[in-house]
């Protein structure tokens, strides 16, 4: 299969090379230039063959990858009557971010094995990702110790949480963490402008591992599949958004003939997504930090590609998409709700998820994606719930490592400075 960039000024290229430059030449994102219905049978599904329709990888090592990038549980709670929630959070960065960075850093590292292999050589590729918080712990966990990458991480200053800082600059080795000063746009900004300096990419070798990729979006398909295939019916989907790209690869595997309703996309204060759907005007505002701070994204990069699918048509998207903004007044108040009424202890991105299910009058079961682990945010949960809240393994540890992070500023130079001369 064939991938077209979305400004549409360059050449479809094939799923090795979308993955590999990130972003096409033209600064579009790719999109799969075919999304009809395909056979598979969801009550025993197996997604390598769902992504072999995509991916021109040999069947036995693409069945391989996935079993090592998809190797923890994805359970469905139900919460009350008609809301379920699908726990994402049960990989190695305990975010549902480690689907597509565990199977992005295993498709890469691939590709760079068999060319090096091939050629002799010992060419490294270098990741540039953007975080607001989950993404660059689960790229720099995802990638950490692959001796044919380099992963340089922008997150911004003062605007993560202390284990998610802990998570992506207590590594080391091939994972540069790079602390800007500045918010999450600033830091997608830069990623960006060193994807589009066509000099600086084919020098460095530069790619990206934002949702902006593709490689990350398709391998998140897998977690609606499973969460249909659970729920064992048709379902709306109600997914805590930021950059959208969570959202798109349900849009993606509903495409693909995945029995679902609708979705709902419940963002914090930061996002001009609702805004648009009603007026059809796109205003994007500073960001403000929120309980939600993965979410905290004013422009989402990912909307081009639902924009593409949906031919702009506004009134199109509608019919698939309602947008619901949840305030930091409700996260906080749906947290200690969740709990009282359900025992059941939410992180503040699932807890805009599950605010918003709430406010839906349909009847129609739906589906929460739980996108962090509660721990991750343990002062907000402790102080919502009123009660303590212990710490799995993988955070507990972090506590007393040694952050280690460059400071760079918002301007381009600063960045190309660490690109060109960190080795």
């Amino acid at each position: 299969m064939l991938f077209y960039s979305t400004n549409g000024k360059s050449k479809p290229v094939d799923f090795k090379t979308a993955l590999l430059r990130g972003l096409a030449e033209d600064g579009g994102l790719y999109m799969p230039n075919e999304l009809g219905n395909f056979q598979f049978s969801i009550s025993n599904f197996q997604f390598w063959k769902i992504l072999k329709n995509f991916i021109d990888i040999p069947e036995k090592d693409l069945e391989k990858i996935c079993a090592e990038a998809f190797n923890f549980p994805v359970p469905l709670v139900r919460i009350s009557k008609d809301i379920h929630v699908l726990e994402l959070f049960h990989g190695r960065t305990l975010s549902f971010k480690d689907f597509g960075a565990r199977f992005m850093a295993r498709v890469m590292d691939y590709y760079m094995r068999i060319k090096n292999q091939e050629l002799g050589i010992k060419e490294k590729l270098n990741i540039v990702v953007a975080t607001s918080g989950d993404t660059g712990s689960a790229v720099a966990n995802g990638f950490y110790g692959l001796s044919n990458i380099k992963v340089f991480v922008l997150y911004p200053s003062k605007r993560v949480s202390e284990l998610q800082e802990k998570q992506m600059t207590t590594l080391g080795k091939n994972i540069v963490a790079l602390e800007v000063q500045g918010d999450f746009d600033d830091c997608q900004r830069l990623a960006k402008q060193a994807l589009a300096d066509s000099n600086l990419r084919k020098e460095k070798n530069l790619s990206s591992a934002n949702s902006i990729n593709i490689g990350r979006l398709l391998p998140q398909m897998f977690y609606y599949f499973e969460g249909v295939k659970q729920l064992g019916k048709q379902a709306v989907f109600v997914v805590p958004s930021g950059n959208f790209g969570n959202l798109t690869a349900g849009l993606f595997a509903k495409n693909l003939g995945l029995p679902i309703e609708r979705f709902i996309a419940a963002v914090n204060i930061n996002s001009a997504i609702p805004r648009f759907l009603e007026s059809g005007k796109m205003e994007i505002r500073k960001t403000r930090l929120t309980l939600s701070n993965a979410m905290d994204v004013g422009s989402p990069s990912n909307w081009a590609r639902i924009a593409d699918l949906y031919e702009g048509n506004r009134e199109k998207i509608q019919k698939d998409i309602s947008a619901v903004t949840i305030s930091e007044e409700e996260t906080h108040e749906t947290i200690k709700k969740v709990y009282q009424e359900f025992g059941y202890i939410a992180d503040p991105h699932t807890a805009v998820g599950l605010a918003a299910a709430m406010k839906d009058t349909s009847r129609s079961p739906k589906i929460v994606l739980a996108t962090a682990h509660p721990a991750k945010f343990k002062e907000t949960v402790e102080e919502a719930i009123g009660s303590k809240i212990s710490l799995p393994p993988a955070l507990s540890k972090l506590r007393g490592k040694t952050k280690k992070s460059i400071v760079i500023g918002k301007n381009y130079s600063e960045l190309y400075l660490q690109l060109t001369t960190n080795n």
